[in-house]
């Protein structure tokens, strides 16, 4: 896994025009293959990126390279230089800021890729009876070359070359790929024996053998005029034929010696970079048991900081460390929401100040954070990609500093421009309540209670615990960067990054609901502009949109909250056949939906005919128009019947359903499948089935997804776990110790300890105890799982090709830990 931060370059070459600034962008490379780019910073000889990138790498690769590219008028794009580093080097800067001096960048350096080759030498008796010996040189193929300007048309020359000679020979060229199957052989007559003995197979003439080699060149052939480009070459010198007269092996591609560089490497400026790259083993399930249940009962420990994820959250030196694979593996297990709501819960204890809530970067933030970019991200693509495409497109002027305005621009028409971005995107957020996911609502509906018990008597705690995560942390991140939510495919122009930086400064506003908004404005022109949406109708659809999506389904009778109004309006309904001798007409009744009960009455106002709880809400669909010839018709089934409402039109229906499906959604009964038409004169009309308790013949639709489906391993979440306790050893060891000396006296604290959170001593000592345990158990297996790979692992295999510069510091290692053993 890798995760890196482009911070900065600076002293970049100036650029030979009249201006000397360049505009340039970065780019992160496995070898040659591009798999990220940062924006262009325009103008600049030391750009700031700050872009964070982060990946599963699908392949094995021998370099990572970071390239710094210059576009120029013409939107060419040339290479400055590049910073790359050898795999085997990446532990060295792990999660440090370090400063690279770029490199020049040639074909000739710039290889990947590994070749199989296989080389057998014979005797071959002439007609004259004198002795030669023939060289075999077979490429059988390669694999991972790269793919030059979209493709790769390979093929590679062979050269027996000598201090006295240089015999090439060459392949075919084989068409568009980057893994060629060449099997060729070629021959080559190596030296002629002044006297031939039948003494050895191989008894000729020594210094001439020693000094000749293969040379293997790979090349893309090009259809340009320019010639070929150099792929990478190996050289094996014909010794390897000592031993045996058949020798076979993967190669890895190397670079060619040019040696005459005189070029000084500080000419080209420097790249600030911070790599995190994690490689890990995975075992099966089984190994794993002791630390996943460990790491499965955080959420049940009292207190919370006694447990094993809190624990890692404390050690690791980034709160984020800790949360990536703690969410993925909460989320794996569906445990995610009750440990959210634990450590949130111990937050908002521990906060003094209503208007500081959440607002620092804890475990509990990060957490959230990664659970909305997990689960969130679907919801996010709905509710705003279609209108950030329309302004990235239409390139309307939004700029309302006075200062920054072009010639010909209008500040009012600008205005105006910004003024209805932003009301669209406003109206899509606070519309969008009934698609967020289940597992945001109730982390959101947790975050509400803790916050409302903790400060009673601040009525809008509930909303900012939860707008500071929706809006602060979810809405305005993504408005601003969309390429980093791929919301666009790419950076957006400078002009459109203005345009949103400012959309995303008055959504952050109004979804704060911070009292006095203009003062919160550093900048006069926002102040001024935000004038425009200083209504109280603002507010309320703030107001009612964070009440959607933190409601929950599940009534808690401890709840302190009053029930939360979520829809409400006239329908017609059909009677439900309650009364035994009824009759079944249809009403216009007053319908009102809160968090804990569907009900209707009269009118509005009057005392409620019927109330449905929320938990007996066991589907929600729509009803075929044939039951009883009128459109727009829903059911809300409960286990005993199905109460069957018209609502005014399709657009209400639709509301109506998806509301009563998002807030029904939890409800441990719900039904998979159900009777799209009604129970008539004594049958289902659509199934003809006659028991009115005939289960539905119909898969239920759901509405909206009941939750979010990751591909998430378990397993390797664990692997992740385990991998950082055993890196902050020496913290878990100093925390223990912590726990021992508060638990002999509860004197003042030593200064090194205070800097965790120990609620209480025993119980995090205990756990601090088996996480230990756990993790050492788990570094033997590894040592031992080393141990036996080393055994079986060949060097020119396929896996560990002559050149590997990783495996050969494997080796080394591994023979100095085998020593120390001894």
């Amino acid at each position: 896994i890798l995760n890196s931060w482009k911070g900065e370059a600076k002293n970049l070459p100036t650029y030979p025009g009249p201006n000397k600034m360049r505009d340039c962008y970065c780019t992160v490379n496995l070898d040659r293959e591009e798999v990220f780019r940062t924006k262009i910073v325009e103008k600049s000889l030391c750009p700031f990126y700050g872009e964070d990138f982060y990946c599963e790498i699908p392949r094995s690769f021998r370099h990572l390279s970071f390239y710094i590219f210059d576009r120029d008028v013409f939107r060419r794009d040339s290479i400055i230089g590049k910073v790359a580093i050898q795999k085997e080097d990446l532990p060295k800067y792990h999660n440090r800021d370090t400063w690279f001096l770029l490199q020049h960048v040639d074909a000739d350096s710039e290889v990947q890729g590994k070749v199989h080759l296989e080389l057998r030498l014979s005797e071959v008796i002439t007609d004259t009876g004198v002795v030669c010996h023939k060289l075999a040189t077979r490429i059988l193929e390669c694999q991972g070359l790269p793919i030059v300007n979209g493709q790769c048309d390979p093929y590679a020359t062979v050269t027996l070359a000598g201090p006295y000679r240089s015999e090439a020979k060459k392949t075919k060229v084989k068409k568009k790929t980057n893994n060629p199957q060449f099997d060729e052989v070629f021959y080559f007559e190596v030296t002629r024996p002044c006297s031939y003995s039948r003494k050895s197979h191989f008894d000729f003439e020594e210094e001439d053998v020693d000094k000749l080699e293969i040379r293997v060149d790979l090349w893309n052939a090009s259809n340009l005029k320019f010639g070929d480009e150099f792929l990478g070459e190996l050289r094996v010198p014909l010794n390897v034929l000592r031993q045996s007269s058949s020798y076979e092996a993967w190669y890895f591609l190397q670079p060619r010696d040019n040696g005459s560089k005189s070029l000084k490497p500080g000419d080209l400026g420097s790249l600030r970079l911070n790599v995190v790259y994690t490689e890990d083993h995975v075992f099966s399930s089984d190994y794993y048991s002791p630390l996943r249940d460990l790491l499965l009962r955080s959420a049940d420990v009292e207190p919370v900081s006694a447990s094993a994820a809190h624990v890692l959250g404390e050690v690791c030196r980034e709160k984020q460390e800790a949360a990536v694979p703690l969410v993925r593996f909460f989320l794996h297990y569906g445990r995610v929401v009750p440990f959210i709501s634990a450590i949130a819960n111990a937050e908002v204890q521990r906060t003094q100040d209503p208007n500081t809530i959440f607002r620092g970067n804890s475990l509990t933030s990060k957490c959230i954070d990664e659970t909305m970019k997990l689960a969130g991200m679907h919801y996010l693509h709905v509710t705003l990609k279609p209108t950030i495409e329309e302004i990235c497109q239409s390139h309307k002027s939004c700029e309302i500093d006075p200062v920054k305005l072009k010639d010909g621009e209008n500040l009012e028409n600008n205005m105006e421009n910004l003024r209805q971005y932003v009301d669209r995107i406003f109206t899509v957020i606070t519309k969008s309540g009934v698609s967020c996911p289940t597992v945001m609502c109730d982390i959101f509906f947790s975050l509400r209670e803790a916050a409302a018990k903790r400060f009673q008597d601040d009525l809008d705690v509930r909303y900012t615990a939860v707008s500071s995560f929706i809006f602060l942390r979810f809405f305005a991140p993504a408005i601003l960067s969309p390429n980093l939510f791929q919301l666009t495919p790419h950076h957006t122009d400078p002009q459109t990054s203005r345009t949103l930086t400012l959309i995303s400064k008055t959504i952050q506003t109004l979804g704060s609901l911070s009292k006095s908004k203009s003062a919160s404005f550093k900048e006069s022109y926002m102040a001024a502009f935000y004038e425009f949406f200083n209504e109280q109708k603002y507010a309320d659809a703030v107001k009612n949109f964070l009440d959607l999506i933190s409601s929950s389904g599940r009534r808690d009778p401890k709840s302190i909250e009053q029930p939360i109004l979520l829809k409400e309006g006239f329908m017609i309904k059909r009677a439900q056949g309650r009364k035994r001798f009824g009759m079944k007409n249809f009403k216009k009744r007053w319908f009102r939906l809160t968090n804990h009960e569907f009900t209707y009455q009269k009118s509005k106002g009057d005392q409620p005919l019927c109330s449905i709880p929320i938990e007996n809400i066991l589907a929600v669909e729509g009803l075929e128009e044939e039951s009883f010839k009128m459109k727009n018709m829903f059911q809300v089934i409960q286990p005993e019947r199905a109460l069957y409402i018209q609502a005014n039109n399709c657009v209400e229906a639709k509301a109506w359903i998806d509301v009563l499906t998002k807030v029904s959604q939890c409800n441990k009964k719900r039904l998979t499948v159900y009777h799209p038409s009604a129970y008539l004169n004594g049958h289902w009309l659509c199934c003809r089935a006659s028991s009115d308790t005939a289960p539905g013949c119909s898969p239920c639709t759901g509405g909206l997804p009941a939750n979010i489906q990751l591909d998430i391993d378990g397993d390797r979440e664990t692997e992740r776990i385990y991998s950082l306790f055993n890196s902050y050893m020496s913290k878990l060891e100093k925390m223990q110790e912590a726990c021992g000396s508060r638990s002999v006296y509860d004197g003042p604290e030593q200064e090194e300890y205070s800097t965790f959170i120990i609620d209480d001593p025993q119980e995090t000592y205990k756990t601090l105890k088996q996480v230990i345990a756990g993790v050492a158990a788990l570094e033997q297996e590894h040592a031992q799982y080393k141990r036996d790979k080393f055994k079986k692992t060949k060097y020119g295999s396929q896996e560990h090709p002559i050149g590997d510069k990783s495996f050969q510091s494997y080796i080394r290692q591994q023979s100095e830990t085998s020593t120390h053993s001894i």
